[in-house]
């Protein structure tokens, strides 16, 4: 990221309200596989500005907590941080949002929490159903982890490649973009994408949801289920999308921004 686009994003409220805004429903971004809290450096200033508390934690593994990363690590383990968090800060009428890999985090956080939960945001994410893990809602994690596993540390697998334009990394082409990201960017725990979604709490299905989908091309093999037309709760669905690659929170902050303040 360029200049004076970077901010500082830790596991705790990223700045404060301004002056004479109405404290608005918190907003608990949650990164996908191989991130940090970092991704959301772009969002986070434009939530904050409109009255929003804003946490934007890195998982256990990444970040600042990226010396924490074992084989012991997986999706528990992430879901644990973040109900955590919501409970230490005594947060409620939450909007949570997940980018990829954290839509199986926030579906069963909103399993073990929904009562403080007002809406979930799949950025790009995975949808997963009660008992199924990342391998079932997205086949390809299976071979990232038999490539792992031919590997010296086969528990740990790396972060994928940057591909040629117009895929870059994660959809990020900007060069300077791309440097920064690398320099983020973590090893993922394969039991991350082995764990389940536990989602057997009815009063987790009648959270409403909100999709925002982004369609600027993905890599060979990666598909994406498609948004049913009704939400669990009966209600039709809601989806958005942006124009972009993966990462939309590094290509297209503003937009992704202006969405998360629509929904909220």
């Amino acid at each position: 990221m360029k200049g004076g686009d970077r901010f500082t994003v830790g596991s705790r409220p990223f700045g404060e309200p301004c002056d004479g805004l109405l404290q608005r429903a918190p907003q608990l971004l949650v990164h996908g596989a191989w991130h940090d809290g970092q991704a959301w450096d772009r969002v986070v200033p434009l939530l904050t500005a409109q009255g929003h508390r804003v946490f934007a934690p890195s998982l256990t593994g990444h970040g600042d907590k990226a010396h924490l990363l074992g084989p012991d690590v997986g999706l528990t383990t992430h879901v644990d941080d973040i109900v955590g968090l919501i409970l230490g800060h005594d947060l409620s009428d939450v909007v949570l949002a997940g980018h990829s890999y954290a839509g199986m985090v926030i579906s069963s956080v909103a399993d073990r929490v929904p009562e403080r939960i007002a809406r979930l945001v799949y950025i790009d994410a995975m949808v997963p159903t009660h008992g199924e893990n990342a391998i079932d809602v997205m086949p390809i994690t299976q071979v990232m982890i038999d490539g792992a596993a031919a590997g010296a540390q086969p528990w740990r697998i790396p972060s994928l490649p940057e591909l040629p334009a117009p895929l870059g990394l994660f959809g990020v082409t900007d060069p300077d973009d791309i440097a920064w990201l690398k320099s983020t960017l973590t090893d993922e725990s394969v039991l991350c994408f082995q764990q389940r979604a536990e989602m057997d709490n009815p009063a987790q299905a009648l959270i409403p949801r909100v999709h925002i989908l982004c369609v600027g091309g993905a890599p060979e093999g990666v598909a994406r289920r498609p948004v049913p037309e009704m939400q669990p709760n009966g209600e039709p669905s809601r989806v958005y999308e942006l124009k972009t690659g993966h990462d939309c929170m590094i290509t297209q902050p503003a937009e992704l921004g202006g969405l998360l303040l629509d929904i909220a």
